[in-house]
């Protein structure tokens, strides 16, 4: 398995400001270092991933959905040679940029925004890695590798239309170092679709827990209902808890080998020799068999039915939306209030907007109440 590894990212081509190196960390554990010392990381905790954040003590959050991705990445990483350390650190930072109360938050924000540049939590996330995050001396942001903001831009893929990173992040700001349009690494890959596996199957055990379906119906999908099958006999007498944790063990494993093989057999049948053909090839060689995506689009479409679009989430998500809109209307009449002068010097309505998308569940409740 080793004839993988020089498909990865191992040496650095640099930051986007120059710094020398360290005696006893690589770049990316120290890019990874940077990310979990960062006060942004630390607020994901309070952070909504379904449920708002003061929902109770033992449903997701941000901070441990990203934990949570990094340990799939890092895993699948680590199974085919490739730089695990980088995996892990786009995993961590990938939703530094998530507003409060979740996706919801995300669209109210980006329709304050409409006529300011929009709001997109991916490039919320350079922002705060490129410029908001502000502890260094000779420079702004944490000055990450060239490797880890070319993964964290292409999240979704490579960069055709520039214009939208151009209004929020400044295409000079790059200084030419990043190629937008060609696919992003390996390790970038894994870690865009462990936020996928992560997040189908502990969705599943959190909607089961707040009993927003039950698991009698979950097992209508066939894919959990095989699982079911298989496990039965071990799992004969125990409580419902100890059952629902194995067969989301085993969909996270099952989900995981068929992601290695068909990327294994994908960098096989297209001949993939080295990181440049990686960066070159017009697809993702990261990704699930046709059998999985249709499992995948199958558990998606359950959530999205039974969990995301229940009428309790939904009213939770309103209230989001509706603290979200007052706060954006309320600062923007007295922003000197709330930003300081120099901040609000560059761009007003971009400096509201990292205010308010910086924000704890917690604490966007809290000034809602105080100000409303």
């Amino acid at each position: 398995m080793k004839k993988y590894s020089n498909l990865g990212v191992f040496k650095s081509k640099g930051r986007l400001t120059n710094e020398p190196k360290n005696l006893y960390r690589s770049d990316f554990q120290r890019d990874r270092d940077r990310i979990i010392h960062s006060a942004s990381f630390r607020r994901l905790k309070h952070k909504t991933q379904v449920f708002v954040n003061t929902e109770g003590d033992h449903y997701r959050t941000r901070i441990t959905h990203s934990m949570e991705v990094a340990q799939v990445a890092r895993s699948i990483s680590r199974y085919l040679y490739l730089n695990d350390d980088l995996a892990e650190t786009l995993s961590l930072a990938h939703d530094l940029g998530h507003t409060p109360f979740g996706h919801a938050g995300e669209e109210t924000l980006n329709e304050c925004m409409v006529n300011h540049g929009g709001f997109d939590h991916n490039l919320q996330t350079l922002r705060i890695v490129m410029f908001i995050e502000h502890k260094y001396l000779k420079f702004k942001g944490l000055n990450l590798t060239l490797e880890t903001i070319d993964g964290l831009l292409k999240h979704n893929g490579p960069i055709i239309e520039k214009s939208k990173i151009d209004k929020i992040l400044g295409i000079k700001n790059f200084k030419n170092k990043i190629i937008f349009n060609r696919n992003p690494s390996l390790e970038a890959q894994i870690s865009n679709i462990s936020d996928d596996i992560a997040y189908n199957n502990h969705d599943i055990q959190d909607g089961i827990k707040a009993n927003l379906f039950s698991f009698d119906e979950l097992i209508e999908i066939n894919f959990f209902n095989e699982i079911y099958k298989y496990q039965k006999k071990n799992i004969k007498g125990k409580n419902q808890n100890i059952l629902i944790y194995q067969i989301i063990r085993d969909s996270i494993n099952l989900m995981v080998k068929d992601l290695i093989k068909n990327s294994i057999n994908n960098i096989t049948k297209y001949k993939i020799k080295d990181i440049n053909s990686v960066y070159n090839w017009p697809d993702n060689l990261i990704g699930f068999s046709n059998k999985f995506i249709n499992i995948e689009n199958e558990i998606k479409a359950f959530l999205k039915f039974k969990m995301y679009d229940n009428p309790s989430v939904v009213k939770k998500n309103n209230n989001g939306k509706k603290i979200i809109r007052k706060l954006f209307e309320k600062i923007s009449k007295k922003p000197k209030k709330f930003l300081n002068s120099k901040e609000l010097k560059t761009d007003k309505f971009r400096s509201i907007s990292d205010y308010i998308s910086g924000m704890t569940d917690r604490y966007a409740i809290n000034l809602y109440n105080k100000i409303k």
